[in-house]
């Protein structure tokens, strides 16, 4: 027989919970929970505050859980931590902050599972070395696992493909990375790279990494396909503003190969081999809230390479510079944005070692501009200089756009999901001055390069205007517009109507 208890239990068993009072009941439970959390760290805060000039010594820094990763380059990250090693002691405020500062290295390094989670306790007054001040930090750390494998498909800036990916985590056990990428596309046939990356003296923000790379891309816009094979090696540096900055050699095996039968002679002439040797810089400064789809902020970067000059020898030389900038503009709160960005850059012919005149550029060295991810409204490579139907980029260029993306209605602000009414356009030249075989002098080329900034200005840009969707996903921004071009010239190709893109930089 049942007991009068369990007859209870069955009784509220057979009524069914109304939903809208179960819903009420967990609300009022989180809301406690949250004061209580607010409460807590309200004390905290005050408490901080109240001692934070409370004279303070780090004793000792102790991380749990680092199984894989060598003490020698723990303490690199910890040892400047503690106050043995210091020259002026700590407030509690100043001790709190480089414990964050080292909380920050530990979560950069990318090879620690979140949270990692920090302690601060006193150690035993029993122990005659201790101090009152002193204080002990604990730092759990778990190891995230040694290796990632994964696979999918891309679609998207009219290619799709299918690739593979492996990384190898903590390989020495101080914070390496071995990444093999391997993809099959309609567009880029095959690419296969292999990246070794580690940080320099335990520091996260300061990193050497060599990489080997071969690529087969087709680039039908100008009837060719090119191949790649070379290896590029690089320092990574970040600042505490939050600057970035790359410093690279690169040396790379270029072949043009593949004509196709009414391939142009622009393309013809620069058919077969040749070898780049260059020394690049990256400078990259972003302040955006979301960089796939911003809100608030502003970004500003540049690129710059240095191929065949002096020492570097090779059969390509040029100085060739980028710079691109873009500032994102929020309506108050209501989730509208005006993004607007601008982009430029340009080539400087350089003479081969042992040669008098600057060498021509080659039409792989050479800009490109047009397509789903640049100046919307034109195919791929569709502004600028061609030889018939083939685009054989150009020497200097400017682009710019501006766009209005809104919340959709019914979905709300905090979705990644807007619409968007843009207009962007950009023009594209081939320097000025060449003779017909493409050949100048050096006196020639500041004049001539002037000529072509002059002949930039002179009339309006190729432009185009439209609406579309964006969608913001972790990985990559998506886009799906209708396009209109506005201003378009002789032999270049706009696009009318639909279009698809996926990539993480838009104009």
């Amino acid at each position: 027989m049942a007991s009068p208890i369990e007859d209870d239990v069955f009784e509220k068993l057979r009524y069914k919970i109304d939903p809208a009072e179960y819903k009420r009941q967990e609300d009022e439970l989180n809301a406690r929970l949250y004061a209580a959390q607010q409460r807590a760290q309200h004390r905290t805060e005050e408490l901080v505050t109240d001692n934070s000039t409370l004279p303070t010594t780090i004793s000792s820094v102790r991380i749990l859980h680092a199984n894989r990763t060598r003490r020698s380059f723990l303490e690199g990250v910890v040892e400047p931590l503690l106050s043995a090693n210091r020259e002026e002691a700590y407030t509690l405020q100043e001790a709190l902050n480089e414990i964050g500062n080292v909380y920050g290295k530990l979560k950069r390094f990318d090879i620690f599972k979140e949270p990692i989670s920090i302690w601060i306790d006193r150690p035993d007054p029993a122990n005659p070395s201790t101090s009152p001040t002193d204080i002990d930090v604990y730092i759990s750390a778990t190891e995230r696992g040694n290796y990632t494998i994964k696979t999918g498909t891309e679609v998207g800036s009219s290619e799709g493909d299918a690739y593979v990916n492996a990384e190898l985590r903590n390989l020495f056990g101080g914070a390496e990375t071995l990444n093999a990428n391997a993809s099959l596309g309609t567009r880029t046939r095959s690419a296969y790279s292999l990246a070794f990356n580690t940080p320099i003296a335990s520091n996260p923000d300061f990193k050497f990494q060599v990489n080997g790379f071969a690529s087969s891309t087709l680039k039908s816009w100008a009837s060719h396909e090119e191949a790649l094979k070379g290896g590029t090696t690089k320092l990574l540096y970040r600042t505490l503003g939050g600057h970035k900055h790359e410093f690279g050699y690169s040396g790379i095996w270029r072949q043009i190969t593949g004509l196709a039968e009414n391939a142009s002679p622009t393309v013809r002439a620069d058919a077969g081999d040749s070898f780049k040797s260059s020394l690049t810089h990256t400078w990259i400064n972003d302040k955006r809230d979301y960089p796939l789809l911003p809100n608030n902020g502003y970004v500003l970067k540049t690129v710059s390479e240095l191929a065949g000059w002096g020492p570097l020898k090779g059969d390509a030389a040029f100085f060739k510079t980028e710079a691109e900038s873009q500032v994102a503009l929020p309506f108050g709160d209501t989730g509208i944005t005006l993004t607007a960005g601008l982009r430029g850059g340009l080539i400087y012919p350089l003479a081969l070692p042992g040669t008098k005149n600057p060498q021509p550029t080659r039409i792989n060295d050479r800009f490109t501009l047009g397509g789903p991810t640049d100046v919307r409204g034109f195919r791929l490579a569709g502004l600028g200089p061609h030889d018939g139907a083939d685009a054989v980029g150009g020497d200097v260029y400017a682009a710019g756009g501006a766009s209005l993306l809104f919340p959709i209605p019914k979905v709300g602000k905090e979705t990644p999901l807007r619409l968007q009414a843009f207009i962007n356009g950009g023009r594209l030249l081939s320097l000025r001055g060449k003779d017909k075989e493409g050949q100048m002098s050096k006196a020639d080329v500041t004049n001539n390069l002037k000529r072509t900034f002059n002949a930039l200005k002179e009339d309006l840009p190729s432009c185009a205007a439209g609406f579309g969707l964006v969608y913001a996903h972790p990985i990559a921004r998506f886009e799906v517009n209708f396009s209109l071009p506005l201003v378009i010239r002789a032999a270049e190709a706009g696009r009318k109507g639909l279009s698809f893109g996926v990539g993480v930089e838009f104009l």
